[in-house]
């Protein structure tokens, strides 16, 4: 079957095996070693066929880590469906529970909050960094402000004549 294959392959061009299927239609293909009409071996090649071909439409995670994984040759086989159904319920309980306890965090911090336990975070508004020359300063601003009766203009300059 190999020889018809290999045949195959030089008189038609590339023969790629179907190998699966994601949930989101990207299709699967292993291509086999193969050599070319002048003798020189092509290692074989995994590759992907993307649902969405469009580049600008991609987005992070249109491909499952399994199938990646498998496309990057950091496993032989290609993931079953069933673990990609294992593997997608262990990830939503994860969820779930860094959920509860993020919730349970939160709680707690408002209980000890309200018992005087922990002191409010202090909320800062300081503006640029400690070591520059400008910084506790008040800053002229270009555009004119107003507020209720006092109007300030703005500290407008000149361009300088060259």
């Amino acid at each position: 079957m190999s020889r018809l294959a290999g045949v195959l392959r030089r008189t038609f061009g590339v023969v790629r095996d179907h190998v699966g299927t994601d949930h989101l239609g990207n299709k699967y293909y292993f291509i086999p070693e193969q050599k070319t009409w002048t003798g020189r071996i092509v290692r074989a090649k995994r590759m992907v066929v993307a649902a969405n071909p469009t580049e600008y439409e991609y987005i992070e995670g249109s491909i499952p880590m399994e199938w990646d994984a498998w496309i990057r040759g950091r496993r032989k086989e290609p993931p079953s469906v069933e673990e990609l159904l294992k593997n997608k319920s262990y990830r939503e309980q994860i969820k779930l529970k860094a959920k509860e306890v993020e919730d349970k965090d939160l709680a707690l911090q408002a209980k000890e909050y309200e018992e005087g336990l922990v002191a409010t975070p202090a909320r800062t508004f300081a503006k640029g960094h400690a070591a520059t020359t400008s910084f506790g300063k008040q800053e002229i601003s270009e555009d004119p402000t107003s507020t209720a009766n006092t109007f300030q203009p703005g500290s407008w300059m000149p361009n300088p004549k060259k």
